[in-house]
């Protein structure tokens, strides 16, 4: 039996392969060349999976790929402008096209950043459209993480992907600082100061870290080098790096999609990626550009001529870091100038304790989904997302953290609303730092109650139906207004939402009757989830029979 078995089998392989043979002789040549690499790395299996995989279609998703557009432009601007830029602080005396600064002495790399404004042809609007891209990619991260928190997209089992997306916004905002200091004008060198500063107020060993990171005495001879070679090398191919397997992530997990009728954890109602989103993202993909462009064309950013090379001895009077730094100078400028002596040491907490609250900002924010997934105590997959006004303390904490952001934001900014606005410096100081504490509450309160506000009203729809303004006599002389039943699928979209129960512990005695010691850990969830999810942080969906109540009691026409 094995030597005929062996026989047949060769014999069908040889079959195979005369087939092949067959088709290859009768094939073209670039079909030839696709089995052949399809032999080799699985193109067209891999095609099937993911050619067709399904997308949902709404305006928000296209938050992410404004991000990943954005980060394009910068890559095609950012090779184009490093044929042209010299990151060096060596000395020379520029003699160029802008004759105010004729004559002046300044690095290599700010009179790098003059010849490729002024000499470079289109240099300029390249530089513009790398600045306005990175503006606009930080922003894009910055909304669309928002978008995932309000929405509850951040859940099981997209928590790491959420970690990734955050770990790009915190690479991206540094990004964005390293490569505005690249120029060595007075604005960025002032920005460079102020890290110097952040960094001596560290204890003990500040000073090394400076000497460190600097090269020497402030502001040194490397720091620019050093910069550049972050900017357009390491932190670039850790975004980029980031951005493959975050997308890799997204077409495992499935996207997620918005309660509608037949949309459930189990399924995508959407569009193929062939032909028709590949097209959507390849167009979206020129419109970001060309709004980018646009943009540059027309509005001036980072005009470095008018700042002048960096001198320690000058600080320019505007000076701002871009926005999303703004909120970490707002922390430090709002601090009050607190100094101790310790062992002999003079700690600056008007600085330390800036530095150390910002990390802890950020990750707060990074690790916010496991925190929320540990209150819940939900294990279940989650593809449908929340509407924001279903999760009210999650909806208040966004908002919080949004009205602190901006505060200090202004705060960031307190000199320039003193002096455009005519006012003391030291007000404006102190009614941020009062509201700081007033406004985040004030915000999470008000929010919370729009939420069960809006809430009431979903459940008023539910039960009452829309407003026909038809009024109707009844047969005893009562007259009563006309609701008309909302469809099925304005039903599903209002009810779809999960609604949980606070954690029970269990009972309070065992069956011994000895009372039952909650742990301190049990105690501490039990309190945030009674919080996040008792009755007074969401309003019950009203159930089968009081929907059948209401349509007995009231006239509702369907």
């Amino acid at each position: 039996m094995a030597p005929q078995k062996y026989t047949k089998a060769v014999l069908e392989r040889a079959q195979v392969t005369t087939h092949n043979l067959k088709k290859q002789r009768g094939s073209s040549r670039g079909e030839r060349l696709a089995d052949w690499a399809d032999a080799r790395l699985g193109l067209y299996t891999m095609a099937k999976t993911n050619m067709r995989k399904i997308f949902p279609d709404h305006w928000s998703f296209m938050l992410g790929e404004v991000c990943l557009w954005s980060f394009a432009v910068l890559i095609l601007t950012g090779i184009y402008l490093t044929f042209f830029f010299h990151p060096s602080m060596n000395e020379v005396v520029y003699h160029g096209s802008y004759r105010p600064l004729n004559g002046i002495t300044m690095s290599e790399a700010f009179a790098s950043t003059l010849n490729i404004s002024f000499e470079v042809r289109g240099g300029l609007l390249i530089r513009q459209m790398h600045h306005w891209a990175a503006l606009i990619m930080v922003a894009g991260m910055f909304i669309h993480m928002m978008r995932h928190f309000f929405t509850g997209s951040f859940r099981k089992p997209r928590e790491m992907n959420w970690v990734f997306g955050w770990i790009m916004l915190i690479l991206g905002m540094f990004e964005g600082f390293v490569g505005y200091s690249l120029p060595d004008d007075l604005l960025s060198g002032t920005g460079l100061r102020f890290v110097e500063g952040a960094i001596l107020s560290v204890p003990i060993v500040g000073t090394y870290l400076t000497m460190f990171f600097f090269g020497g005495e402030f502001p040194g001879t490397d720091i620019v080098p050093r910069l550049y070679s972050v900017h357009v090398l390491l932190l670039p191919a850790i975004i980029a790096a980031l951005i493959v397997v975050h997308m890799m992530l997204l077409v495992y997990h499935k996207h997620t999609q918005w309660a509608g009728p037949g949309r459930t954890n189990r399924n995508v109602v959407g569009m193929p990626f062939l032909p028709v989103y590949l097209a959507k993202t390849s167009g979206f993909f020129f419109l970001v550009s060309s709004v980018i462009a646009a943009i540059s064309a027309v509005a001036s950013i980072n005009p470095v001529w008018t700042y002048g090379p960096y001198r320690p001895d000058q600080v320019s009077t505007d000076a701002q870091p871009d926005w999303y730094m703004g909120f970490s100078e707002g922390l430090i400028r709002i601090m009050p100038g607190w100094e101790i002596n310790v062992g002999g040491h003079t700690l600056n907490l008007g600085v330390l304790i800036p530095l150390i609250v910002f990390p802890i900002v950020l990750l707060t924010i990074g690790l916010y989904p496991f925190f929320e997934g540990w209150v819940t105590g939900d294990s279940a997959e989650h593809h449908v997302l929340d509407r924001p006004r279903n999760r009210p303390v999650r909806t208040g904490l966004g908002v919080a953290w949004l009205s602190a952001y901006f505060l200090l934001l202004l705060g960031g900014g307190n000199d320039l609303f003193a002096t455009r606005f005519h006012l003391s410096i030291n007000s404006v100081t102190w009614s941020i730092r009062i509201a700081l504490f007033v406004v985040p509450v004030a915000a999470f309160l008000v929010t919370r109650r729009i939420c069960l506000s809006l809430q009431s009203r979903d459940n008023e729809k539910i039960l009452h139906g829309k407003e026909t303004g038809v009024i109707r006599r009844l047969p005893h002389g009562e007259y009563v207004e006309v609701h008309k039943s909302l469809t099925a699928a304005e039903l599903h979209t209002l009810t779809a939402h999960e609604q949980y129960a606070p954690f029970d512990p269990g009972p309070a005695h065992d069956a011994n009757g000895i009372p039952r010691k909650l742990s301190h850990r049990d105690r501490i969830r039990m309190r945030l989830s009674r919080g996040f999810y008792g009755p007074s942080s969401q309003v019950a969906k009203p159930t089968q029979a009081e929907l059948q109540q209401e349509e007995t009691m009231h006239g509702i026409e369907h």
